[in-house]
């Protein structure tokens, strides 16, 4: 990659991101952090407005937009068959979202790229997945309250066809055994429940915080499934 590249790169990733270390974007881009160092440099003397905060990293000053970038034909090619693999492991709000994103990057495309787009797409399948059976629309509604730290209620159906209502604080989506499953807090059982998200029949968003402030991260309750990561 040359120097023009990782440049732009560089500033897409801060945009990306609320903070990026320079360890980070050495990683991302296999530099030394001296290097790091160097092109942040060059960026800001071309007017952005980099800044940096010890010790979560560097940070775009907020009110800078970058202008409409360019795709790749493989970046391109990447993001279709991503879509295909949405199609078969996500609800019905992630699939719309994702075509009308995928929508946006096909526009800013090239004529000859959009060719060879369609014609990849259409030399793309996937096997048909139990996921669907019972279809459900809840992914985005999960994952806005898991950004926002919203207190949800949601409708429950268990194993046994029983139904309940749960106020619930979600901490995070997993996808096991074929499934995805939110985990949260549960105010009726107090404890962490696994909810398999093809089970929840309603979302209500309360726009209420979370009251518990100790949350323990995804990660650790990922330890307590039946299943390795």
């Amino acid at each position: 990659m040359n120097r023009i590249d990782r440049l732009f790169g560089i500033l897409i990733l801060l945009q990306s991101r609320k903070y990026v270390t320079a360890e980070k974007i050495a990683g991302q881009f296999d530099i030394s952090v001296r290097t790091v160092y160097r092109d942040v440099k060059a960026l800001s003397e071309q007017g952005i407005p980099i800044s940096f905060e010890q010790p979560k990293g560097y940070f775009i000053v907020q009110g800078y937009f970058l202008p409409p970038v360019s795709f790749s034909s493989d970046e391109a090619n990447a993001l279709l068959l991503m879509e295909h693999l949405a199609s078969r492991f996500a609800d019905k709000s992630i699939r719309t979202h994702y075509t009308n994103a995928l929508d946006k990057v096909k526009g800013v495309l090239k004529h000859t790229q959009k060719e060879k787009l369609e014609l990849l797409n259409k030399s793309i399948k996937t096997q048909a997945h139990h996921l669907m059976e019972n279809e459900f629309d809840h992914l985005s509604d999960l994952q806005n309250a898991i950004s926002g730290q919203c207190i949800i209620e949601i409708g429950y159906q268990n194993n046994n066809g029983e139904s309940s209502k749960r106020e619930v604080e979600a901490i995070g989506l997993i996808f096991y055994a074929f499934n995805w499953h939110l985990i949260a807090w549960c105010h009726m059982r107090h404890e962490y429940r696994d909810f398999r998200v093809s089970r929840i029949v309603k979302v209500r968003n309360s726009g209420i915080p979370f009251r518990k402030k100790d949350h323990m991260p995804l990660s650790d309750y990922m330890k307590f499934l039946p299943v390795t990561y």
